[in-house]
């Protein structure tokens, strides 16, 4: 199974993206480059915020073009962590499993509370984000994508204003569920440190042009010109 982008040509605003590659299933990925670059755009036409001007996107050799985001098999966590401050903890991971009403059904306390204590947040349900630091918050984001059970998960900077122990400490733990879960992957980072960690494969997006994945070590220990320039790297 694959995440495949084929002949992709997107346009948001005046600002033009292409992308032609694939993702194998169970893989983690990190994209790089610059502000600007189009890793925020290559991340919407994957979950389907951003329909393409041309080209196929497919999951397991399905077609999901026209797919709207929540028919796909795709969660995003972003930076803000889009809980609810006026609901607990538990109320917010039941609008994952029930996002018309938040009700639960039988079987979901103990699904949340089994995701939280995935995510070292067991106990956590009755919690609201006041009485919670930056870094449980995120577990707690963590958890509500990954109750929605979909294998591809991406990640558009989503621990960025941690500190840097934080940060290292929510990848890791990313990593450690997705490869027990056998989720595939995408972390959109500007730290070139962050594909090193979590990734064996990275993307690299340069003014809008998306290259295929390739190896994370190799990339960034011999990067190309327009790479070197952005990491600073002589």
């Amino acid at each position: 199974m694959a995440l495949q982008l084929d002949q992709i040509q997107a346009r948001s605003g005046a600002f033009d993206l292409s992308a032609n590659f694939a993702v194998q299933a169970g893989q983690r990925v990190a994209i790089i480059g610059a502000s600007g670059s189009g890793k925020s755009t290559l991340l919407d036409v994957i979950a389907g915020f951003l329909h393409p001007v041309t080209g196929v996107v497919r999951w397991a050799e399905q077609e999901i073009t026209a797919h709207p985001p929540g028919d796909r098999p795709i969660s995003i966590l972003f930076q803000d962590t889009n809980l609810f401050p006026h609901l607990t903890i538990g109320q917010n991971l039941a609008l994952a499993l029930n996002p018309s009403s938040g009700r639960l059904r039988a079987g979901d306390a103990e699904k949340i509370n089994t995701s939280l204590a995935r995510v070292g947040l067991e106990g956590f349900s009755e919690r609201r984000l006041s009485e919670m630091s930056g870094g449980q918050q995120s577990r707690a984001a963590l958890a509500r994508v990954l109750l929605q059970g979909r294998p591809v998960l991406l990640l558009d900077e989503p621990f960025a204003a941690l500190g840097p122990a934080l940060k290292v400490e929510m990848l890791a733990l990313v990593a450690e569920v997705a490869d027990a879960e056998g989720l595939t992957v995408l972390l959109v980072s500007h730290d070139p440190q962050d594909a090193r960690r979590f990734a064996s494969q990275t993307i690299v997006v340069e003014a809008g042009q998306v290259s295929p994945p390739q190896d994370t070590a190799t990339l960034l220990d011999n990067p190309p010109p327009e790479l070197r320039a952005y990491l600073g790297a002589g």
